[in-house]
């Protein structure tokens, strides 16, 4: 949730569409809890009999955003909440359920009720959901970190203190506690951008600042206080902020606490009721007179004996009849527009203010403490540091053949993504080192760039290595990749190049990323994987650039071939100039022809049509001006 009110609504039109390699190389970090409790209930929607819909999601979602994307993700778990937050989620569950929670607490007040059961129970329903992908991560190599509060607290903390680029949360909150650049929802399997919000687009835009978001936080509401202020909404609440800078609107919030106004200095907040509008003390401003016909300035009757200046007229008889919504613009109408402005304005601050004083206990500073907090990390179940281990494959295996009853060739085959890019960041820091993917395939070639998602990849073949290759290189002790169950696996024929395909496991839930395709030709094992470009350009340099020329080459002969193919058809085309003689004309050339053929003498070639056409219509039997078939015609007039 966040901020109450529509609070995304009035940053998003300062949101970037990003696409999917604008993560690429950047460190991330990820609200877990976010992760799970939004696309579980997703998948849970579309097949409500998954199983385990947590651990899909945070498995496949993290394939897809190390290796795809080419992300380095950084998980954060929630601590304790806050008790704050615990108070608030408690009144929004009796709220949805319609619970009287008056009623419960003076039962509880005689002991005969205590809490209801389900808002616990939830909760620890869903702390073994977290526990349980922290594991899965743990396989994965990936970093998780410990909050001592709230997840997005310590990813704002992160991405503020420049540990990572970006937090990934859908909790507004993060931008008060200082998050610089915040990605709402990421869509691995997904063509269209995605909205990245910047802090300094936010500040440049309308204004706000991390403080000036915590004083709409206490105004409007929020996940620790989820009533706020009544009677302010977002415009209210922005409107009423953006009076004050930053370093001072936390302080003057807490003198308007205590009845001090930061409009009129020295009044007691006993007699805020009777507080009067600082407009009433100054002196008011003389209108000048204007005249009831034209409107202009000067009353009727200078007008009818010296003409108004206005409607340029000497009497008036003539002078002009303001129209309906007539708005004079002479400076005394100006300024006493302006002081009626200002004079509501400054009453509307004051009703304003009247309200946060009557107010108990605001602001709370116990909001304002937890959202200015700089030590959000738990030191004694954190990871210090970020480090991204190689991931332990045959733990995973178990784990999820275990927990979703996958087939163990179907987790290893959705594991070479990420495989692949490990042993490409590998291979490019050190490209003396030799190394194997999987211990089992050597890189062969590129094989050409295909568009996926709209981001361009290279299609990489790999081989398998030979067996001495293996012996003498690492121990050939890995499970094989292509072996049965459910993965996928395409076998090449020399005699017909059909080809036949084993049926894999549905992939219709979300963000489940393609695998890659085991080929067979003559005993020999190929392996096709989607690859980041600049990540193999930087590892295998010699194959990048031979590539590369060898397409320019393919270009280059595509371009001759177009253009000897546009010369042969330009060939056959009909020329604008004379034709050679002993070319046969078609009808329309051979009448444009005839038509155009005396160019010297054309005054007598028409004089003589004329007579000749005169005579050949006395002549001829048949009568041209007669409404026959225009073909005949034709042939009457060229035989």
């Amino acid at each position: 949730m966040g901020v109450g009110g529509s609070f995304w609504d009035l940053l998003k039109p300062y949101a970037r569409q990003e696409g999917a390699g604008y993560l690429r190389g950047r460190r991330v970090a990820v609200d877990l809890s976010f992760w799970i409790v939004s696309h579980t209930t997703a998948i849970r929607a579309r097949s409500p009999h998954a199983r385990h819909p947590h651990l899909r999601t945070t498995f496949f979602r993290t394939l897809s955003l190390f290796s795809k994307m080419g992300a380095f993700p950084v998980f954060v778990v929630d601590g304790q909440p806050s008790p704050l937050k615990y108070q608030a989620r408690a009144a929004r569950f009796f709220r949805g359920s319609g619970i009287d929670r008056s009623a419960l607490q003076s039962e509880d007040a005689e002991g005969e009720a205590s809490v209801p059961a389900p808002v616990k129970g939830r909760n620890a329903a869903f702390t073994r959901y977290v526990e349980e992908c922290v594991e899965l991560l743990g396989y994965l190599g990936m970093p998780v970190l410990r909050a001592t509060g709230e997840a997005e607290a310590l990813c704002a903390q992160l991405n503020n203190e420049g540990h990572v680029d970006a937090c990934i949360t859908s909790d507004s909150d993060a931008f008060l506690f200082g998050a610089k650049t915040v990605i709402k929802v990421l869509r691995s399997n997904c063509k269209e951008p995605f909205e990245c919000y910047n802090i300094a687009d936010i500040e440049s835009g309308i204004g706000l600042k991390r403080k000036q978001m915590v004083a709409m936080a206490l105004l409007v509401g929020s996940d620790h206080d989820l009533h706020g202020v009544p009677g302010f909404g977002v415009e209210t609440a922005l409107r009423f902020v953006q009076l004050f800078e930053e370093d001072h609107i936390l302080d003057k919030l807490k003198e308007i606490g205590r009845g001090i106004y930061p409009f009129l200095e020295g009044f007691d907040k006993a007699h805020v009721n009777d507080l009067p509008s600082p407009s009433e003390t100054s002196p008011p401003v003389v209108r000048s007179p204007h005249c009831s016909h034209c409107g202009h300035p000067g009353s009727k009757k200078n007008h009818s004996k010296t003409g108004c200046n206005y409607c340029l007229v000497d009497t008036l008889e003539n002078c002009v009849e303001k129209p309906a919504g007539f708005v004079c613009e002479c400076p005394s109408c100006d300024k006493a527009r302006s002081l009626k402005a200002q004079r509501r304005h400054e009453n509307w601050q004051i009703k304003v203010c009247k309200r946060l004083a009557a107010e108990t206990n605001f602001p709370n500073e116990e909001i304002i403490k937890l959202y200015l907090c700089d030590n959000n990390l738990d030191e004694e179940n954190g990871i210090p540091l970020l480090r991204w281990d190689e991931p332990n494959v045959e733990a995973l295996v178990d784990f999820l053949a275990y927990m979703q009853k996958w087939e163990p060739s179907y987790i290893r085959q959705h594991m070479l993504p990420m495989l692949s890019t490990i042993y490409l960041r590998e291979v490019a820091s050190s490209p003396c080192k030799l190394l194997l993917l999987y211990d089992q395939y050597e890189f062969l070639s590129i094989e050409r760039i295909k568009i996926r998602y709209g981001h361009p990849y290279y299609l990489v073949k790999w081989k398998r290595a030979s067996s001495s290759m293996v012996s003498s290189g690492v121990s050939d002790t890995k499970p094989e990749l292509d072996g049965d169950g459910h993965a996928e696996v395409v076998v090449l024929d020399d005699d017909d190049d059909e080809e036949a395909t084993v049926i894999c496991e549905s992939a219709d839930l979300l963000d489940e990323p393609d695998i890659p395709q085991v080929l067979r030709d003559d005993n020999r094992i190929f392996l096709l994987t989607d690859e980041d470009i600049q990540l193999v350009n930087a590892a295998f340099p010699n194959e990048a650039r031979r590539f590369q020329e060898e397409q320019s080459l393919r270009e280059e002969k595509t371009r001759s071939r177009k253009s000897k193919m546009n010369l042969a058809n330009s060939m056959f085309e009909t020329p604008k100039g004379p034709r050679p003689s002993g070319v046969q004309l078609s009808i329309k050339e051979f009448y444009r022809s005839k038509k155009a053929a005396g160019d010297e003498s054309g005054k007598k070639l028409h004089v003589e049509g004329q007579t000749s056409k005169a005579a050949s219509r006395k002549s001829s039997p048949v009568d041209l001006d007669k409404k026959i078939p225009k073909s005949i015609r034709r042939r009457l007039l060229f035989d």
